[in-house]
Order: C-alpha cells, then structure tokens, then sequence
C-alpha cells in the first residue's frame, strides 16, 4: 500500500506499507520500520507507551501490569473524562464565563478543541455529579479533584471541590487522554487567591513530565520541524487559533529534561517565545542549557515589550506567525539584549562571558561553536582566539560539576534491544492467543 508520508511534506506518494513484511518504509524520508516504531513516530511516545496503544487497539492484556493498577487507572480516566464533560456543559450554562472567554480572544471552535470549562462557584457542584456517576470519594481525591475537609460540614460533608469559580483547561496526555487540570480564577475572589490552581500529583499526572498541547501540537511540530515554547494555556490556545499549532507549555513547573525530550523525539528545533523585558529574558534562560546539551537548536522568538504570546495574537496574529518564523538563535539574542543595555566595553565583555559563554560552551557542534565565537569576537571587539580560550575554560568548569544532570525518573528510560524485542514478542503472543480465541468462539 501506497500513501503521502506523514513524516514529511511530499506531493507524490513514497510511503509504503507492506503487510506481508509487517513494516513501512519511505523512500523519500527514509523513516521505516514496523507497528511500533509507526506509533511511537506519529504519537510522539517510547516504546511502553506505542505497546499500551496498540494493545488497547487489539484487545491484548498487558499481563506485566497488576490488573488492580490497571483498572484503578482506568477508573481515574473514567472520572476525568467525566470531569471535562461536567465543566464544559458548566460553561455552556454560564454567559458571563463565555463572555470572558470571547473577551480574551477565543474563538467557540478553539473552546471546543481544547475543551475549555468552568468551575462553578458552589462548594460540592462536581463531588455531587461526580457521586451520581458512581465515584467513590476516595476516586475523587485520587485524581485530584476534591480535597478532604479538615472538620465535617453541617451535612457532614467530608470532601470539597478542589476548584471552584474557574475558567478550566483540561490537561491531556500524549495519547489525548484528560489527566488533570489547570484552573484560572474567575470573577472576584480574595486578593491571596491564587490566579490558577493545578491538579496536584496523582497516579495519572506528573507536571515534571506533561506539556500542555502536546497531543495537539505533535503532528504540527513533526511537519514544520520546529517547536515553540510559551509559558500559559491561553497563549497555546490563542497560539494555534492564529495557525501556529507547534506550540506547548509547561504547566505549574519548571522545564525539565524530560519534556525536552518529548520535543526531542519530534525535531530539534526549539523556539522559546517570551517578553524582551529582563523577566521575559530570564524566563528564556530557563531550560536553554539543558536544550543545548541534548544537541538542540534553540532560537527566541522576539515580542514587543509587554505583550505575551496570548496579547500578541488578540492585537496581530500576523505578527505572532512572523515572531515565531523570524526567531533568533538564542545566542544572538542574548547578544542583542545586552547590546541593547547601553553598557560600557569591559561592562558588556564581562556580562557575555557570565551568561552567553556558557550557552556556547553547550554547542555540540563545532562548527556552530567556531561561528558563534566569531561573531561574538566581533560584538565584543576582542580575537577569536581569547573568546575560544575563555569558551574552552567554561566548558571544563561545566564538566567538573557545574553543567545540569538528568534526574532520576526525569528522562524517558532508554531500553535495551534484548528488553524491547521482549515485550514485542509477549504482545504478539498475546494478541496471537486473542485471536485463536476469538476463532473457537
């Protein structure tokens, strides 16, 4: 079978499908390989995650899971889908909520794909609906979505609403599952009232290893090559309303090598997209060493002062799609900040060695280090020679110690091909046996 590749923009097919070998293979990319690698290419997920999948698919027990864990996570899944359902029809109900929306910039569409709700405002709206749909309290608080009361109520009321009066957005998984939330304060509330609450730990989400709009941004991303990195839900949704649709955040954390090695999986192409202000420029500092160390190219993508991505695009989606097309790598942009700063000669050398050197030394590539050091000896009106030495005396304090480590549990596992050709085999067999099941019945 014949087919345009997804991996890659074509007009005249070149991916095959063969089944009688079990594998594809494109003879304009050059991706192949069978069932799996398919799934983890195209969903952007290891090898675990594509066997879940398409277990799932065929109806195969996964028989290394406990079958407790995995009905318990199921459940939970169950519960959140429900959730979602529950805000959105609150939405629906809420004129003034959709109002606010409207006022930001969304459109119903954009509503809808990211399946935006509302909270309401009462103490138990959800744990009341919830219980009508047969959760136990217990399943509730497991997935974050009630809070178990220090004292009973009137009633006797055990447990709360985690959020109430909240414009919702769903979390999701790469696999387009809803595993949390992240609430944004609707309305008047108290002035020590957080601006937005996130689900907190559960079995089902990790803010250290989710992005926000991941599960929708991935095929985007794999097609333009290159991934745009902004900081809240409304910019990601205003992002892809405007058509730039390979843009994810990072939700109530930091960024972690582990979600720069879901980008990783699809492009090396990083577009971290913040104020030009000095908080905008921290922000793009964070998460740049870890970037250029997994071999990254990562570029900013310049704003007006005072807007973020989400202003941006509500006063010129145009000028948005440009940021992002025309961004700079981050060398040059740093060098352009500092340039900007009206500092002295020895002020403005000392300022690039403290905090662009150290972004050169990351380069893996030589070449692109060798341009870099020119064009920052330029910049500086110093040689090549003494920016080379002072870039080679950072990188040896980086490997004494200095340079960030993976945590443990942060960076997708690597498996060994003697454990992967394993679990392929006990799925295969596992899915053979449903089969020769099926044929008796």
């Amino acid at each position: 079978m014949r087919a345009r590749c997804p991996f890659h923009n074509e007009k005249t097919p070149s991916f095959t499908v063969s089944p009688g070998r079990e594998g594809f293979h494109c003879f304009g990319c050059g991706k192949g390989g069978d069932i799996f690698t398919f799934v983890q290419e195209i969903e952007g997920v290891d090898f675990p995650e594509a066997l879940k999948i398409l277990a799932a698919r065929a109806g195969v027990e996964l028989v290394r899971e406990d079958p407790r864990i995995r009905s318990e996570r199921e459940r939970l899944v169950s519960l959140l889908e429900d959730a979602t359902t529950f805000f959105e029809t609150a939405l629906a109900q809420n004129a003034q909520a959709q109002e606010y929306l409207k006022g930001r910039g969304l459109t119903p569409e954009s509503i809808k794909t990211f399946r935006v709700g509302f909270a309401r405002p009462e103490w138990r709206a959800l744990h009341t609906f919830l219980r009508s749909k047969k959760y136990t309290d217990a399943e509730m608080e497991k997935a974050g979505l009630t809070i178990r009361a220090q004292r009973p109520g009137p009633n006797g009321e055990s447990y709360f609403d985690r959020f109430r009066s909240r414009i919702m957005f769903p979390l999701t998984a790469p696999s387009g599952a809803v595993v949390g939330f992240s609430g944004r304060i609707f309305g008047e509330a108290p002035p020590d009232t957080a601006k937005y609450v996130n689900s907190p730990q559960t079995p089902l989400y990790d803010k250290a290893h989710l992005l926000y709009g991941y599960d929708k941004a991935k095929t985007a991303i794999r097609e333009k090559d290159a991934c745009v990195l902004v900081e809240g839900q409304m910019d990601i949704v205003l992002s892809h309303q405007a058509g730039v649709r390979n843009t994810v955040a990072v939700s109530g954390t930091a960024l972690t090598e582990y979600h720069l090695g879901l980008v990783n999986r699809l492009t090396k192409n990083l577009v971290v997209a913040f104020d030009p202000d000095a908080a905008g420029v921290t922000a793009a500092a964070r998460g740049v060493d870890m970037a250029l160390a997994l071999g990254m190219d990562v570029r900013a993508a310049r704003l007006p002062e005072g807007l973020d991505p989400a202003d941006l695009v509500r006063k010129d989606p145009a000028a948005w799609v440009a940021a992002t097309l025309n961004a700079k790598h981050i060398i040059l942009f740093f060098l352009e900040y500092l340039e900007g700063r009206g500092l002295d000669a020895r002020a403005l050398r000392g300022e690039v060695e403290k905090r662009v050197l150290p972004y050169v030394a990351r380069i893996k590539s030589p070449m692109d280090q060798a341009h870099f050091i020119n064009t920052i000896a330029h910049a500086v009106g110093l040689t090549e020679e003494s920016i080379r030495d002072a870039v080679h005396f950072t990188a040896k304090n980086q490997a004494l110690g200095a340079q960030p480590r993976a945590k443990k549990g942060l960076v997708p596992e690597t498996r060994s091909r003697r454990v992967m050709i394993q679990d392929r085999l006990m799925g295969l067999l596992a899915w053979q046996e449903r089969e020769k099941e099926r044929q008796l019945d």
